[in-house]
């Protein structure tokens, strides 16, 4: 039985202050398509306007976390150069959604994540993979080199590690993917949504306004020059200090008492 639209991703409310996304299509493996990228940036933008979550946590249901793009979907629609670059264009955008959502997301991992399930995984501000979990840019195998999905992996791992990926097309492990950056912590088999959860609630204990700062000057930052770099955090952390939030936190700090967020 086929899965309507909008029953591709379920949101889940999973108290302080977490919200989980949850692809809800494992007949495909997950897949990317269309529908499912329409969906979730909607439930992104969303998101983006949800105070009272903090932090997002990114799972999928079935044996697999994301196998990528729709192939099927995709071999549909060869004779159409039109469809296929409209289809990159909505997964760009919902990466870079995932980037600029004012909430960290951290992605919990099971089974296999390739191609556009790999860039899934690097576009995600953290990830919690399961020790089995394996990770992919395989289009080299099919004649479709994984382009976009480079995007994402080259500003999470080293050069020469992104390149063997997407040059050999060979799975690495969960354990591979921790050495290089890919993702944060491996978990016991089946363990991934409860360490990803535990560790999703750590940071939802912090500011929500504190949160949204860093995130989005970590991200600008990383682009700029070194001295255009610290000129803009000296910035941004001067105007951090007008918050309610830092006065509230160092005033809590130097009182030896847990701080009352505002999250202003």
């Amino acid at each position: 039985m086929s899965i309507s639209a909008t029953d591709l991703i379920s949101v889940t409310d999973l108290g302080e202050g977490v919200l989980r996304l949850e692809l809800q299509d494992p007949s495909t493996r997950n897949s990317l398509s269309m529908a499912m990228l329409d969906l979730l940036a909607v439930k992104l933008e969303e998101v983006a306007a949800n105070s009272q979550c903090k932090v997002v946590l990114l799972s999928a249901a079935g044996p697999v976390f994301c196998a990528g793009h729709n192939l099927k979907e995709v071999q549909g629609n060869l004779g159409d150069q039109a469809a296929q670059l409209a289809l990159f264009n909505k997964c760009s955008q919902v990466m870079q959604q995932l980037v600029h959502l004012p909430q960290p997301v951290i992605a919990s991992v099971q089974g296999v994540a390739t191609a556009a399930g790999c860039q899934l995984v690097a576009s995600c501000d953290l990830a919690v993979a399961e020790e089995s979990a394996r990770f992919a840019t395989p289009g080299v195998n099919i004649g479709l080199f994984c382009s976009t999905p480079m995007v994402a992996l080259t500003r999470n791992v080293s050069r020469k590690a992104a390149m063997e990926m997407l040059l050999t097309g060979e799975m690495i492990s969960a354990a591979r993917a921790l050495e290089i950056g890919l993702i944060n912590r491996v978990a016991t088999e089946g363990q991934q949504d409860e360490v990803a959860l535990e560790l999703a609630r750590l940071i939802a204990s912090k500011s929500a306004k504190t949160l949204a700062i860093g995130k989005e000057a970590f991200y600008k930052q990383l682009e700029m020059p070194l001295a255009e770099a610290y000129d803009y955090t000296s910035e941004v952390m001067a105007e951090n200090l007008t918050s309610l939030d830092a006065r509230e936190g160092i005033s809590a700090f130097v009182e030896k008492r847990k701080p009352q967020w505002k999250n202003a």
